[in-house]
């Protein structure tokens, strides 16, 4: 058995679950979410814990097993508490803007960068130079993360550009003067 795919995923105080062939929806206090697992994999609701089962110990099998069953830990989790990125953007006059659409990016380019945000994401400019994304879908705020990031990667000589917190950015030595 799968290591992973064999624990079985308690619901947490608030949240509720359904399956419905191979169709998962959970809700929780922030919100709902809803996803159909692969058909070889059979979800299972049983009182408080929800849990993944496999038909073979095929190699794809057991690979689908572990997939599934993080897919569904990971909706429970963020209906209960929800997912958050953070970034900081590092360079002199580098900024974000907060606006009813999403945030506005001032990174060094002739113009401000919009960026929107999707359904169920929240955009959050903590300081001028922080933003934090927030949602349910643990996916969706790793992928709204990594666009922001990538408007303006960090470079590695200065440093100047958006990165995640707690990002180590490897630096290069620059031009050295001749003699």
């Amino acid at each position: 058995m799968s290591r992973i795919g064999k624990k079985p995923i308690a619901l947490p105080a608030g949240v509720t679950a359904t399956v419905n062939g191979s169709q998962v929806t959970v809700k929780g206090p922030k919100g709902t979410l809803t996803r159909t697992l692969h058909s070889d994999m059979r979800p299972a609701l049983d009182g408080n814990t929800l849990s993944v089962g496999r038909p073979s110990d095929e190699t794809r099998h057991k690979a689908l097993h572990g997939l599934s069953r993080t897919l569904v830990a990971n909706m429970v989790e963020g209906v209960a508490t929800g997912f958050k990125k953070s970034l900081e953007i590092q360079g002199v006059g580098y900024k974000a803007e907060s606006k009813p659409y999403g945030i506005n990016l001032v990174v060094g380019y002739s113009h401000p960068v919009e960026i929107k945000a999707p359904e169920g994401i929240k955009l959050v400019v903590e300081t001028p130079t922080m933003v934090r994304v927030e949602g349910i879908n643990k996916e969706l705020v790793g992928q709204v993360a990594a666009e922001i990031r990538n408007v303006r990667p960090p470079e590695p000589y200065k440093g100047k550009g958006i990165r995640y917190v707690g990002e180590f950015v490897r630096r290069k030595a620059g031009k050295t003067g001749a003699k």
